[in-house]
């Protein structure tokens, strides 16, 4: 439960001065519809406004203070023409614009004869000065309202820099002092000031050096929720600590199923296998990473560790991310299991009824001991007899509920991740902090050698050129087209037209397959391009995750430039398999960016995913690389894993001392103030379950 301390934090923004439910919306739509999302939207930039004390030493161009007297108004003879406002000191003359302004608040704020104090951006106008709707027009006595120094704030539609500033200065007044959670030698050794003083000071910039990432309130604010992400990762790793369940099995299913392979397995998916089997005989439950690159020999690992579950009279069920997948492996877990006695069964959504409920009466009995599956595991009805362990397939495309609602089906149940995206370092701290890894680095069996080339959009005549001569050599291409974000139609409409374009060109040897089809499109047009009758698969990026055509040998990724490091990585390993070198042919709109042309670079000079996934880290960041802002995942708000690698290796180790001494468990004060920070941060899952024991 929360502590009331922090219930204000926590409350509805409808309950900040001047925030109704129309605007609540809004905010809800750039940062969240709490308090305590206002309070960590930091501002991005600064306006200086410099203050002057008279009009002639006004500049054009500069954003300034200036005391004026109002003179006379000029009113606009039709619509398009501006209000002015004449106004003067005993230098010069000023004039203020208005655009669509009613006339009657203009006459009321700037009465002829008023002295105000103005301030916005100074413009030339003919021989004269003028300023376009000024920022801030107010009364000599509220000079101190304008503040040298305006922060800038990401904002939405329908929201405006004062309103947001003035909700945020409004969340300010409610701020809770908290108590310390952090030693007081880490204080002190880094110079920082309090939670409080410091947020005060995040959205109180003094110079554009406030904003930097190794600002004092930025390294504090990060810190702390640093050290909230890795106590509540290392409380999960207590957690494995508990009793599981031991599999000591005779592994003679992996025995029929090693000798019923065409090839032999590589020094890292032994050392893999070595490693799981640790973990499933010991006593403690296993959660374990597998990274390795696709075609790296992950499902045959997973396959053999779901065998030791099976052996040892438990359940094994496999989740991935959508059905193509599913059936796909499926497919080949079947051709592996052709010598043993055990079937594997199929549940994914687009079943007939009667056969969901026959599948799903076999896993209840315990008939079925190795299940493959979508979003359908776990699905409220579905039960199994003793399930042991599960397989995860890019967990991160799950949302944590739905990952936790399938583990909840059977005790103390053995967890194995498999992931084709590689992750960094940083990365695999703060979100696989509490998991063992295994990594597949041997060039995958079969792999052959990818050429990547980098083109302009401008030369397509060429690229389609190049096409028709590897489709009449019998090559299979890829053609894939960009989402492009917050638009339904453009997903479909970019696919479409490419997929229009090539159909004039090639007639009916393309496809298109895109992620607004049914299951049964999707397989007809996948089927088709397996046995050869489509040559050319347009696609959006829909084939990231688990298409699987071996003999594909060519991939045309259009717009290049919009894609990060580790999704063209993710596309490009796509093609060169079953021993055939591949081209991957990366087309980008000119002009490029700093950032695209980095990118684009750094892709055609590695193919080695762990390094490309580190330059992507340093160029987008955490919930980019992993495709994960929608997902629970990466919910890192204030910390950059790149500048402040630092203080998560500091975090890492004092939470690490934190739980080896069990201080959350006693009832200090640092350990309620501890309490506190993970509650802040939405970690306290994590300390109820280590109360709970």
């Amino acid at each position: 439960m929360r502590p009331n301390i922090l219930n204000p934090l926590f409350a509805s923004t409808e309950t900040i001065s001047g925030v109704g439910s129309r605007t609540c919306f809004q905010l809800k739509k750039l940062l969240g519809n709490r308090v305590i999302d206002l309070v960590l939207h930091f501002p991005t930039n600064i306006t200086e406004r410099q203050f002057i004390p008279t009009i002639i030493k006004a500049t054009p161009g500069k954003i300034v203070t200036v005391n004026i007297t109002v003179k006379g108004h000029q009113r606009p003879f039709h619509s398009k023409q501006p209000y002015r406002v004449q106004c003067e000191d005993s230098t010069g003359h000023l004039d203020l614009v208005f655009f669509r302004s009613r006339s009657d608040w203009i006459s009321k704020v700037l009465p002829i004869g008023a002295k105000r104090i103005v301030s916005g951006s100074i413009e030339s106008y003919g021989k004269g000065l003028q300023m376009v709707h000024p920022d801030y027009i107010v009364s000599e006595d509220k000079k101190n309202s304008i503040l040298p120094i305006d922060p800038i704030y990401p904002l939405t539609d329908g929201l405006t820099s004062k309103q947001l500033r003035r909700f945020i200065e409004n969340a300010m007044e409610i701020l809770p002092d908290l108590p310390e959670w952090h030693d007081i030698s880490v204080i002190q050794d880094n110079a920082w000031e309090s939670w409080k003083s410091s947020i005060l000071k995040a959205h109180m910039p003094k110079s554009e050096k406030d904003l930097y990432l190794n600002a004092k309130w930025r390294e504090r604010l990060a810190y702390d929720e640093l050290l909230a992400n890795q106590l509540a990762i290392n409380i999960r790793s207590k957690e494995k600590s508990k009793l599981g369940h031991s599999t000591t099995p005779s592994k003679r299913y992996r025995k029929k199923v090693l000798s019923n392979l065409s090839f032999s397995l590589t020094p890292d998916q032994n050392n893999a296998l070595k490693e799981i089997d640790n973990d499933m005989e010991s006593k403690n439950k296993m959660v374990r990473l597998l990274q390795g690159d696709v075609g790296s020999g992950k499902t045959v690992v997973a396959l053999l560790a779901m065998l030791n579950a099976v052996e040892s009279s438990k359940q094994a069920a496999l989740m991935v991310p959508t059905e193509i997948l599913a059936k796909q492996h499926h497919e080949n877990f079947s051709k592996f299991l052709e010598e043993t006695d055990i079937k594997c069964s199929l549940l994914i959504g687009r079943l007939t009824e009667g056969n969901r409920q026959k599948i799903i009466s076999k896993l209840a009995s315990g008939e079925v001991s190795l299940i493959i599956g979508t979003h359908a595991l776990f699905q409220e009805d579905v039960k199994f007899n003793n399930l042991g362990i599960v397989v995860v397939d890019e967990q991160h495309r799950f949302g944590v509920d739905q990952r936790l609602s399938l583990v909840q089906k059977g005790n103390d149940v053995d967890i194995l991740v498999m992931t084709a995206t590689p992750i960094p370092r940083t990365l695999l701290l703060t979100e696989y902090g509490d998991m063992d890894v295994s990594r597949l680095n041997n060039r995958p069996i079969g792999r052959g050698l990818v050429s990547t080339k980098v083109l302009p959009i401008e030369r397509l005549i060429e690229v389609e050129n190049a096409i028709k001569r590897a489709v009449n050599k019998g090559a299979k291409v890829y053609w894939v087209c960009p989402l492009i974000e917050n638009s339904d139609n453009n997903e479909l409409g970019a696919a479409l037209e490419r997929y229009n374009n090539l159909q004039s060109i090639f007639d009916d040897k393309v496809g298109l397959i895109h992620g607004k089809m049914n299951g049964d499109e999707k397989d007809k047009v996948m089927s088709s391009f397996k046995n050869g009758s489509l040559k050319i698969l347009v696609a959006t990026t829909v084939i990231e995750v688990g298409m699987d055509i071996p003999d594909a040998t060519v991939i045309v990724v259009e717009h290049a430039d919009r894609f990060g490091l580790s999704q063209l990585h993710q596309l490009r390993v796509r093609i060169g398999r079953n021993n055939k070198d591949g081209t991957c042919l990366l087309l980008y709109k000119t002009p490029l960016n700093e950032y695209s042309r980095e990118r684009l670079k750094i892709i055609r000079q590695t193919d080695d995913g762990f390094e490309i996934a580190e330059h992507d880290l340093k160029i987008r960041g955490a919930g980019e690389i992993l495709g994960t802002k929608q997902s629970g995942f990466s919910k890192l708000r204030i910390a950059d894993l790149n500048s402040h690698e630092e203080l998560l290796k500091l975090a890492n180790k004092q939470a690490k001392e934190i739980i080896e001494s069990r201080e959350l468990e006693t009832k200090s004060e640092r350990s309620e103030a501890l309490k506190l920070l993970l509650n802040l941060f939405e970690r306290d899952q994590a300390e109820s379950n280590l109360r709970a024991g």
